[in-house]
């Protein structure tokens, strides 16, 4: 004789919830890397590009190019400089110029991250116009 179970059958009750601890979880791990990355996505170095048109730009000043070569080498004026070197080079030749702005023109095989670097310290040596010199795309 069963006691309480119905005459020796096992019964069996259907859970009919739906455990929402897992969503949770992973909807929180997802909340706070979304919170940590975003700050990082932010960080940058803006650029402001001169508009284009068919006819060029007009320059009143003779422009400051800075050079950059497949090898990472940077010319101004057909001087050699190096990267430590940019900073104070940059901020002496605009202490006395109306016009402060400069043209990077690297070559495509550079990195990345070395242009970056370089327009950042333009950017620290109080520039803020900062253009980039591009070969016109063949239709």
């Amino acid at each position: 004789m069963g006691m309480g179970n119905g005459g020796g059958k096992k019964s069996r009750a259907t859970l009919s919830e739906i455990n929402i601890t897992p969503l949770v979880d992973v909807m929180l791990v997802l909340l706070i890397m979304f919170m940590v990355t975003t700050p990082l996505m932010q960080q940058g170095i803006e650029v402001d590009l001169p508009k284009t048109s068919s006819s060029g730009v007009e320059l009143n000043d003779e422009p400051f190019v800075l050079v950059i070569n497949a090898d990472q080498k940077m010319t101004v004026a057909k001087q050699r400089i190096a990267m430590q070197d940019l900073r104070n080079k940059v901020k002496a030749i605009f202490e006395h110029r109306k016009n402060k702005q400069v043209y990077i023109q690297a070559d495509r095989k550079v990195d990345y991250g070395f242009v970056a670097e370089a327009m950042a310290e333009v950017r620290a040596a109080g520039v803020f116009n900062i253009g980039l010199i591009t070969m016109p795309k063949d239709q």
